[in-house]
């Protein structure tokens, strides 16, 4: 039974893989069969030529078509805050109060405890590194820098870009495995409690990238609580997907600000979000949240640099958005574009993946990601052969530190910047690629290796 190109159909793929339901198990001569299957069906995707791209989780043209009223505001004239400060002017290092009050219980703070910056999360980010590293933090005996060595723990997979941060100031990642609800707590709790040299930790706490774990109560109280051996020790909560949900549930996570109060390391979060992918990527706004004096440590670093941020970017959010029901509503637009391409990508992978034990995904509630683990040291190869099959991924090990995944088996999918047709189709390249790969993997370790077609 073939299809078009003269390619396997997928009725008969569905009825081979009912018979070979478990690769690692099937005997010899029917994974042989298999793999053969999938390498006419893989080739012949390949035969089409496409250009496909599911590297980067940037919002989609559509998406960004909703926040083009933003472009019209403030409006000539309208050029007065709330207080009645003029935004076209120096000043205002804080933030406008009504923007900062507006976006503050989205990210567990009170308005005082907000610093609103430019487009950038990820350049907040930075920079508390870097503050850090040349100052020192509230309560530090001297700056991170003048330390013999100072270490990061890295929930993987994970951020490439804040490992990028580290890398870049020669900071020492130390990986620790991120499950559905969190960090492993229990390591994390031994390794900060018994290493002075441990300054912080990197956490995306809400639909995390790329995994779509969401922290559970508990583990937010246990970060918060936790003793550590360097009095120091700051959590870097890059709250990135707060409102970004792809469900009809609001899923919600206790305030770490809160938390760490309650239990006595008011100064432990440093809490970051943005709206680059609420309104407008390159055009959003930032936030920098923590303790009384957190806020008051990092304006006095920022106002060395700045004089202020966009006060006028600032203004035409607060017309835009109106209230924090205005943000949300507007993210339920987004969830109609986005949430249908998270669907095809886990439809595709259920139909072709499903069943055959050398692949798994997290179908997430939120965010930007969807994270495949294949079989242990194909990830790479896996890489490469979607590529050669005309789909773009991001580089295998990108999750962890360094860019080594030392097991080379989790892949980021990006699925939101594509329109849903080109994701349905990627989607259907990674899976053959995934199939083809593994299946000659398992092959070769059973002696009974295939010609390298890929």
């Amino acid at each position: 039974m073939t299809g078009s190109h003269g390619a396997p159909s997928p009725a008969f793929l569905g009825y081979l893989l009912c018979l070979v339901a478990q690769l690692q198990t099937v005997p010899t001569a029917d994974l042989t069969a298999f793999h053969d299957q999938i390498q006419l069906r893989y080739d012949a995707f390949r035969a089409r030529g496409l250009a496909l791209d599911l590297t980067r989780g940037k919002p989609s043209a559509e998406q960004l078509d909703l926040s083009n009223g933003l472009l019209d505001l403030p409006g000539q004239g309208d050029v007065l805050a709330a207080d009645k400060t003029d935004v076209r002017n120096y000043g205002g290092l804080q933030g406008l109060p009504e923007l900062r009050a507006l976006l503050a219980p989205l990210f567990g703070a009170t308005p005082a405890q907000v610093i609103i910056g430019d487009n950038s999360s990820l350049a907040l980010m930075h920079d508390a590194v870097a503050y850090s590293l040349l100052k020192g933090t509230v309560g530090s005996a001297r700056p991170w820098s003048r330390e013999s060595v100072v270490k990061f723990l890295c929930p993987v997979p994970g951020y490439d870009r804040h490992f990028a941060i580290c890398q870049e100031y020669g900071i020492e990642m130390i990986p620790v495995p991120l499950g559905a609800d969190g960090p492993d707590m229990d390591l994390v709790e031994r390794l900060v409690a018994e290493d002075a040299a441990i300054k912080g930790m990197w956490c995306v706490p809400k639909y995390s990238n790329p995994s779509g774990a969401v922290y559970a109560d508990a583990v937010v109280d246990r970060l918060a609580a936790m003793p550590t051996a360097a009095p120091d020790f700051r959590i870097f909560w890059d709250n990135a997907y707060a409102v970004h949900h792809l469900t009809d549930e609001r899923i919600e996570i206790p305030s770490l600000i809160e938390a760490c109060a309650r239990h006595g390391h008011a100064d432990r979060a440093f809490v970051f979000g943005s709206t680059s992918k609420v309104t407008l990527a390159g055009a959003g706004v930032s936030l920098f949240a923590g303790s009384a004096d957190n806020v008051k440590w990092y304006l006095a670093r920022m106002g060395k640099r700045t004089i202020g941020s966009d006060k006028i970017n600032q203004l035409r959010h607060v017309r835009f958005l109106r209230d924090a029901d205005g943000l949300l509503a507007l993210m339920d637009r987004h969830r109609a574009i986005v949430a249908p391409k998270f669907t095809a990508v886990a439809e595709a992978f259920a139909t072709h993946l499903g069943g055959t034990g050398v692949a798994s995904w997290l179908v997430p509630k939120g965010g930007y990601f969807i994270s495949l683990d294949v079989l242990d040291g194909c990830a790479r190869e896996f890489v490469r052969a979607a590529k050669e099959a005309g789909v773009e991924l991001t580089p295998a090990g990108a999750t962890h530190p360094l860019g080594q995944d030392p097991d080379d088996r989790t892949v980021r999918i990006a699925p939101t910047f594509p329109d849903l047709a080109t994701v349905q189709v990627a989607a259907e390249g990674v899976a053959l690629s995934v199939l083809l790969v593994t299946s000659r993997a398992l092959l070769a370790q059973r002696g009974a290796g295939v010609p390298a077609r890929a």
